[in-house]
């Protein structure tokens, strides 16, 4: 049987072969109603699937969209995934999902690997890239759209929300509950200085701190962002003699480790503890009791990304300041800062 062609359909359909280009691709320009259900009924007659690696060899580009997150393990991450594979789809496009483990190299290793691909574009969660990340995307001259947090090592587009100020809000809030400090739980010693989200939560809840008159010092403590490793320190911390009334942590991971930890203690939270988290991860309201957290609009994020990867006249060449696109934070207050 001889392959059925888009002049097969063209003809079948009695328009042009542009025209089924732009039923099939959706674009770039419109088709009216009454003609594009004449091209999907051809192509449901005919039985014709087009042939992606040739469109992709034509155009240099294909119908993915490369998105390399730290660890999809961690529900943040994950949920941030799902919502750029949604957005993604609503565009007619899939996503290729790679893992960097917070892993220069890896990162490197999945930019390399999705731009050789031809991908349309790529969506970059990165913690720090080394300037080897930044040198390799400005040799392939990608469509490179950062997401959570724009590095100083990259100068490129970026959808990230007000890190400094949920911050704020969180540890203002868990100060109003009269708490004599709020504690912070950090990231590691590998954090980045400059360029990451936790960091920003960190320098959230300073501001906070220092605005209503209050000592840092000694306050801020080390943990890793997943659940495991931060319950592991909250025994530690919890269990000491210097216990803090309230814990503001970087990560809704972190703030459920805590949680866990201080009912292995037998610690009342929030009548011995006020714990606060970042991220509102959909777990953050099933835990007991449910985390008062910060949220971001992590569906406008993602189609914000996916849109500055997809449509050249959102891409501007201005300043570093003209290319982020920022959204604010909100507070989600639930019953662990004290509230009913």
């Amino acid at each position: 049987m001889a392959k059925v062609t888009r002049d097969d359909v063209a003809r079948l359909a009695g328009t042009s072969t542009a025209v089924v280009s732009y039923v099939i691709n959706n674009g770039p320009r419109p088709v009216a109603p009454a003609t594009r259900e004449r091209v999907q009924a051809a192509i449901a007659q005919l039985g014709y699937r087009p042939d992606r690696v040739a469109q992709a060899m034509a155009s240099r580009r294909t119908d993915l969209i490369g998105l390399i997150v730290p660890d999809a393990r961690q529900p943040f991450f994950g949920e941030m995934a799902h919502a750029v594979e949604q957005a993604a789809s609503d565009r007619g496009k899939m996503v290729l999902v790679g893992n960097s483990d917070y892993l220069d190299d890896r990162e490197i290793h999945y930019l390399r690997a999705f731009l050789g691909m031809r991908v349309s574009g790529l969506i970059l969660i990165s913690q720090g890239p080394s300037a080897n990340a930044a040198a390799e995307i400005e040799a392939w001259d990608a469509r490179i759209v950062l997401l959570h947090e724009r590095p100083e090592a990259i100068d490129e587009y970026a959808v990230v929300t007000d890190d400094i100020g949920g911050a704020q809000l969180a540890t203002r809030h868990l100060l109003e509950h009269g708490h004599e400090y709020v504690a912070c739980l950090g990231g590691t010693e590998k954090t980045p200085v400059l360029g990451d989200p936790v960091t920003d939560h960190v320098e959230g809840w300073r501001r906070a701190m220092r605005e209503s008159g209050r000592s840092t010092e000694g306050r801020l403590f080390q943990a890793p962002y997943n659940r495991y490793d931060a319950y592991k320190v909250g025994l530690e911390l919890l269990a000491g003699p210097d216990r803090p009334p309230a814990i503001f942590c970087a990560t809704d991971d972190q703030a459920i480790g805590v949680l866990r930890a201080a009912r292995e203690l037998r610690i009342d939270v929030p009548g011995g503890l006020a714990v606060a988290g970042f991220d509102d991860v959909k777990e953050a309201a099933l835990t007991d009791p449910p985390l008062t957290t910060v949220a971001s609009d992590r569906e406008a994020m993602a189609r914000a990304a996916v849109d500055l990867v997809l449509d050249d006249s959102l891409r501007v060449n201005h300043g570093r300041r003209d290319r982020l696109r920022q959204f604010p934070s909100r507070l989600v207050v639930r019953a662990s800062c004290g509230c009913q």
